[in-house]
């Protein structure tokens, strides 16, 4: 079973890593928002099927969908559109590369918003690396043909900021309420669905129709796989190997992007690119080296005050 875990761990990162080729393909002919509502409604049935299987929906849980409304909107909703949006401004590949930063953002908002975060010399220098590569991909100073869209960046940046606020909200009035993994999805994706379709202007959905590649890759590769699998496979493989393994599959959605990038979508790479995702891969790792220096450090340090 621990081989098919991590079998299940490659095939979560190279489904993430497709997800911004996918998008790319579907804003030719719908919306960035009519993306996410498409994207969301195939991604919702397989999760709602499963989560009815293994009967882990209860009517006692309703008495926190205020919790549940809030990941619907930074997990889902607000997330995905904003990736949505800068993915329309920008290469597939560099959009894949600017995902790299979500523990980045993850760990500033624990920091501001969990007691039990501490900043050290070394967690302090992965965040300083990984914004380095931000800025490397970005290249304000570029222009012409070399120049990026500071507005696809930002739309990025936002969409990381908002799925790491998610994870800190979760671990703040989540945990603790014994609730399945699989109930928490499913209540988080249905909401937003809801929430989706009420906003969402319709007009012209119907055209993605017109290209069966855009709908496929909306229907299965965003929602079927992109979303719905891959979070059924994220909680196998927090189940049979822990969180923290489940969340490294966040440092091959880049790498992947950028392979898809050049080798399919024919997209230009340059040097300062692989520096880049270097930098931001290599912060990361620093800072999650740190916490776990820091992790170390705690009980050390309350040993010593007890002899005092």
């Amino acid at each position: 079973m621990k081989n098919i875990a991590y079998l299940a761990f490659a095939l979560l990162g190279l489904i993430w890593g497709t997800n911004f080729m996918f998008m790319k393909w579907a804003v030719e002919w719908i919306s960035p928002a009519q993306i996410v509502l498409l994207r969301s409604f195939f991604g919702f049935l397989p999760i709602l099927i499963y989560a009815l299987a293994t009967r882990a929906l209860s009517w006692r849980h309703v008495r926190y969908i205020h919790h549940f409304l809030v990941m619907a909107l930074l997990a889902t909703a607000i997330y995905y559109y904003l990736y949505a949006q800068g993915t329309t401004l920008l290469l597939s590949s560099v959009a894949g590369l600017l995902s790299g930063v979500i523990p980045l953002f993850t760990f500033g908002c624990a920091f501001l918003f969990l007691r039990e975060e501490r900043l050290n010399a070394r967690m302090t220098m992965g965040v300083l690396l990984g914004f380095v590569g931000v800025l490397l991909i970005a290249r304000p100073w570029a222009t012409g043909d070399a120049a990026i869209s500071v507005q696809g960046v930002m739309y990025m940046m936002l969409g990381s900021l908002s799925i790491g606020c998610s994870f800190v909200y979760a671990k703040r009035f989540l945990t603790g309420l014994n609730i399945s993994a699989v109930a928490l999805c499913t209540y988080q994706i249905g909401l937003a669905l809801l929430i989706l379709l009420l906003v969402t202007d319709k007009t012209g959905m119907q055209h993605i129709t017109q290209s069966p590649k855009a709908m496929i890759g909306v229907s299965l590769g965003l929602g079927l796989l992109g979303t719905g699998v891959a979070y059924i496979l994220y909680y196998f493989i927090v189940e049979r190997l822990g969180a923290v393994v489940a969340a490294s599959a966040t440092y091959i959605p880049p790498v992947i992007a950028l392979l898809i990038g050049i080798f399919v979508a024919g997209e230009p790479v340059h040097a300062l690119d692989v520096v880049a995702i270097a930098a931001i891969l290599g912060g990361v790792f620093v800072l999650q080296s740190g916490r776990r220096v820091a992790a170390r450090e705690v009980p050390v340090k309350a040993a010593a005050a007890s002899t005092v």
